[in-house]
């Protein structure tokens, strides 16, 4: 099978969710083909994959994390990705490699640095109170220097805004000031989001 059919192949199956758990095995033995796309696809699939069968994912996630180390930016910007898809469906399975995740926050690629946003995201909307002692992170991603890494950055305030408001309080001020003063208007959007996430859930503490 060539690369493009087997790459089509992968999208095919991506559309075929009721396959997806019997097709896990084959899909991460294709995490050791040659070409880089492939072991992308696969990453990216075996994350979707690990959000709705965390369990099954399981043996591969050792497998997935090692490509935390890869030179290929977009093999680092997939396996992050798939890291917070399978945290979000079970923490337990990537907490073992979750501390190593923040050092992506200042990968040299801003597309790396956005997944690193996309996946605390998803592994702080089942577990936000492990982000607790993290937040001058992301308070540093708000300042980057990519636009839709920016764009993104107020959305972990909004996701930690709605569970544990607490975190967000002391940020509030700034995401004001970047909502009313930002020249990108979806960061100002966002910001505006996560104000209103975190003041809503002020409102229902006693």
């Amino acid at each position: 099978m060539t690369e493009f059919e087997l790459y089509r192949e992968l999208g095919a199956l991506t559309k075929r969710k009721d396959e997806w758990e019997t097709n896990i095995p084959y899909v991460s033995s294709l995490l050791n083909h040659e070409s880089v796309k492939i072991q992308a696809k696969a990453l990216w699939l075996l994350g979707e994959m690990g959000l709705v069968y965390p369990q099954a994912v399981k043996e591969a996630v050792p497998v997935i994390a090692s490509f935390l180390a890869s030179p290929v930016a977009l093999i680092r910007e997939r396996t992050v990705n798939a890291l917070g898809r399978i945290g979000r469906g079970g923490y337990h399975l990537i907490e073992p490699y979750w501390t190593d995740l923040f050092r992506f926050a200042s990968d040299e690629e801003p597309k790396v640095r956005l997944s690193f946003i996309w996946a605390s995201e998803n592994i702080a909307t089942n577990n936000p109170d492990i982000y607790a002692e993290h937040m001058p992170i992301f308070e540093k991603l708000l300042h980057d220097t990519d636009d839709k890494v920016r764009m993104e950055a107020p959305e972990i305030f909004r996701v930690l805004g709605k569970r544990r408001a607490e975190f967000v309080r002391p940020y509030v001020e700034l995401l004001r000031q970047l909502s009313e003063t930002d020249d990108n208007r979806v960061v100002r959007i966002h910001c505006l989001g996560a104000i209103k996430a975190t003041a809503s859930q002020d409102r229902r503490m006693p």
